[in-house]
Order: structure tokens, then C-alpha cells, then sequence
């Protein structure tokens, strides 16, 4: 049986995603096929113990942002399964770049290692330190972006992009893309229909 604080962030993400100004139908339908997975069979109980890395000392500050914001009850959602994740830097991150190394950790919340095993559908969050660029990478599932405290995007088919306090990013499979904090702390959640 799914924990209730994990399907009140479900929940709460999906009236986000359902909300969020989209750039295209695509982004729209990616979406909802989220939620689908999400919505039908439960995954199993994950078994990780939580584990956390200097850099999330972050997500409180950019949670204080969010919850001044039109995403306030996502963030709130959020606040309360904080605690059981994992919190890991990117695999190919360098300790020889010493911004990116302790400037960003990942964390997952549905999909491998995360608060519910899935394969079909993987959901996370990113926290990035002030003036951090994460590094290029791509993945053959699309994915789609909601900003709880501010940040810029790119990929290989637009420029850098803000979605603001209400927008969402979407990356199509496969493309090549990076996100980047500004002078305050990034937090953003990804879904990713698998």
C-alpha cells in the first residue's frame, strides 16, 4: 500500500501538471501518460535508506521560494517525503569540477532506488547551490519539468528558458539538454514516462 505522504505528492503533482503552461501538445500528453502510470498498479515499497548530501542543505531555502508561489501545496507535498530520499550526485559527475560535484544531487522518488520501484514510470528532484550548471546529458525517455524555485533550461531544440513560477519544460526523447541556477537555490521535480 502506497504511503499517504507519497500519494498526497502524487496527487498534488498531478493538479501541477494538469495546471502548468505547457509548450506543446506533446509536453501535455507526456503529462498525462505520467499520471496514468502513477494513477493504475503501485509499485513496490522502495528499500533504500535515506541519504543526503551537503548540497540539500538548499532545499529548505528554495522550498521557502516555492511556497510563496502559485506551486505551494506541491512544495508542501514535497517537504514531508523529503526526509526518505536519497539524495545521489549525477554518475558522471567529477570531483574535479568542484561546482557541479557539490553544487547538485538527484533524488528519486518513483523508479529505481526510490521511495517506490517502478520501471514504467520514474519521478525525482534535482537541487542545485546558486550559479551551478548541471551537466549536458540525454535519455531516451521524454521528460517533463516543473520549477518549484527558479531556473533555465536548454536543450538542443531552444534556447535558455525559464518557465517561470506556473510553466513546465519538456524535453523530447533522446535530446540533449541542461538546466542552470541563477543566484539563488534550483529545485525542480522531473517525470519521466518510461
Amino acid at each position: 500500500m502506497r504511503a499517504a505522504e507519497l500519494q498526497v505528492f502524487l496527487d498534488r503533482s498531478a493538479e501541477a501538471l494538469r495546471a502548468a503552461k505547457v509548450p506543446s501538445d506533446r509536453a501535455a500528453k507526456a503529462c498525462e501518460r505520467a499520471i496514468d502510470l502513477w494513477s493504475g498498479a503501485e509499485g513496490t515499497p522502495g528499500t533504500s535508506t535515506a541519504e543526503r548530501l551537503p548540497v540539500c542543505d538548499w532545499v529548505d531555502p528554495a522550498l521557502e521560494i516555492a511556497s510563496q508561489g502559485p506551486r505551494a501545496a506541491l512544495a508542501m507535498a514535497f517537504r514531508t517525503i523529503v526526509p526518505g530520499l536519497v539524495w545521489r550526485r549525477r554518475a558522471t559527475a567529477e570531483p574535479s569540477d568542484a561546482q557541479f560535484w557539490n553544487g547538485h544531487a538527484n533524488a528519486m522518488i518513483l523508479g529505481p532506488g526510490g521511495l517506490e520501484e517502478r520501471r514504467d514510470i520514474w519521478v525525482g528532484a534535482t537541487v542545485m547551490a546558486p550559479g551551478t550548471t548541471y551537466a549536458d546529458h540525454d535519455h531516451p525517455p521524454e521528460e517533463v519539468y516543473l520549477s518549484l524555485a527558479p531556473g533555465e533550461w536548454w536543450n538542443a531544440e531552444m534556447d535558455w528558458t525559464d518557465p517561470g513560477p506556473t510553466g513546465a519544460i519538456y524535453n523530447p526523447p533522446g535530446i540533449r539538454h541542461r538546466m542552470r541556477s541563477g543566484g539563488g537555490p534550483f529545485l525542480a521535480l522531473w517525470y519521466l514516462p518510461v
